[in-house]
C-alpha cells in the first residue's frame, strides 16, 4: 500500500506570530501579512521626518509591502497582534486585497484636507464604520489611538487634535466608554 500523505512546505502553511503592540513587523517584497487578531497601521515618513500613516488594518484584513510600494514602509502594532506570513501567491483574493487597500490609501488622503476639526470627524466616522459598534450612545470605536496617532493620520499637530479632541468632548460630539474608547455620539 502506498502512503497518500502528501508533505506540506512551510509555504502551504501561513506560519502565525504574535507581535507586541508598538512593534514593528518585519515587511518584505514577496509576502503579505494576514491579521488574525489586533490591529497595524501602515506608515511612512516623509522628506522632512513626518510620520504619514498609509491605513489601519484589522481581523481578516491583509496588508505589507507588496502592496504599497514605498520607502520607507513599516507596519507598527497598534495592539497585540497575531498574524499569518503569507507568500505572495498563496492570497487567492489579491484583486480584492488590492482594492481594499487602494480604497482605504484613498480615503484616508481625503480626510488629510479641509479644515482641522472637519478632518478629525471624518477620521472619527471611517474609524467607526472599520473598527466600530453601534451601542445606544453611538458608535464605540474599538481602536484606540492617541492624539499623536490621530495627528499622524490627519495631516495635523498633536497639539491641535488635543485641543480640538477636547473641544469634541464638551459639545458632546464624543464621549469615552469605561475601557477609554472613543465613542462617537453623531455619526
Amino acid at each position: 500500500m502506498q502512503n497518500s500523505t502528501v508533505e506540506l512546505t512551510s509555504l502551504d502553511c501561513p506560519r502565525v506570530r504574535t507581535f507586541k503592540r508598538r512593534e514593528i513587523v518585519p515587511l518584505q517584497e514577496d509576502t503579505l501579512w494576514q491579521i488574525q487578531s489586533g490591529t497595524v497601521r501602515l506608515l511612512t515618513i516623509s522628506e522632512d521626518g513626518a510620520i504619514i500613516t498609509l491605513g489601519f488594518w484589522g481581523v481578516g484584513d491583509s496588508t505589507g509591502y507588496p502592496l504599497v510600494c514605498i520607502q520607507p514602509c513599516y507596519m507598527e502594532c497598534l495592539t497585540t497582534v497575531e498574524a499569518a506570513r503569507l507568500n505572495i501567491n498563496q492570497c487567492w483574493n489579491m484583486n480584492q486585497v488590492m482594492l481594499a487597500h487602494i480604497s482605504q490609501m484613498q480615503e484616508l488622503m481625503r480626510i488629510r484636507h479641509g479644515q482641522t476639526l472637519q478632518r478629525i470627524q471624518l477620521l472619527l466616522n471611517w474609524l467607526a464604520s472599520k473598527f466600530g459598534s453601534r451601542i445606544d450612545q453611538g458608535y464605540l470605536i474599538h481602536l484606540r489611538l492617541t492624539h499623536q496617532q490621530i495627528a499622524e493620520a490627519i495631516g495635523s499637530s498633536r497639539v491641535t487634535v488635543t485641543r480640538l479632541i477636547h473641544e469634541l468632548e464638551r459639545t458632546d460630539v464624543i464621549s469615552y466608554s469605561e475601557r477609554h474608547h472613543i465613542i462617537l455620539h453623531s455619526c
